[in-house]
Parts: C-alpha cells; sequence; structure tokens
C-alpha cells in the first residue's frame, strides 16, 4: 500500500506542477501580447508617409501657384492636425 500510495502523491503533484507551469506559461503570452500590441510602431510610420506624401502634394500645388500662401498654411496644418 505505501508504494500506491507514493504513487499517487507524485501524481498529484506532478500533475499540480504541470497545470501551474501552463497557467503562468498563459499568463505570460497574454502579458507578451499586450506588450508587443502597444508597442507596435507600424500604424505610426504608415500614418508618416501618408503625411508626407501629402505635405509634398500641397508643396507641388503651392509652387504650381495652384494654392495660395494661406491656403497651402491651412492645408498644411490640416494635414498635421494643428
Amino acid at each position: 500500500m505505501g508504494l500506491i500510495r507514493m504513487a499517487a502523491r507524485t501524481a498529484v503533484v506532478a500533475g499540480t506542477a504541470t497545470a501551474v507551469s501552463g497557467a503562468v506559461a498563459r499568463k505570460q503570452e497574454e502579458k507578451h501580447a499586450g506588450q508587443q500590441a502597444a508597442a507596435a510602431p507600424a500604424p505610426a510610420a504608415a500614418a508618416t508617409d501618408d503625411t508626407t506624401a501629402k505635405l509634398q502634394q500641397l508643396a507641388a500645388l503651392h509652387a504650381q501657384g495652384v494654392l495660395t500662401d494661406d491656403e497651402f498654411a491651412a492645408a498644411k496644418a490640416k494635414a498635421l492636425g494643428i
């Protein structure tokens, strides 16, 4: 009986350790996934590229005389979110 009891106790301890280990691993994965999502600079880079393209287009229109100085300044402020 002692051997069976020891084997059962070992199985319980091993099962508990596995469950705790799995819970800790899931918690760490969720934490890291949240940090990666928060630190993703790609959308900011895309927004910067769009803003740069818009400003270049506005500058070209201003240089061609299509936009006045005031119109260019207003459109530039709008593109920059000012």
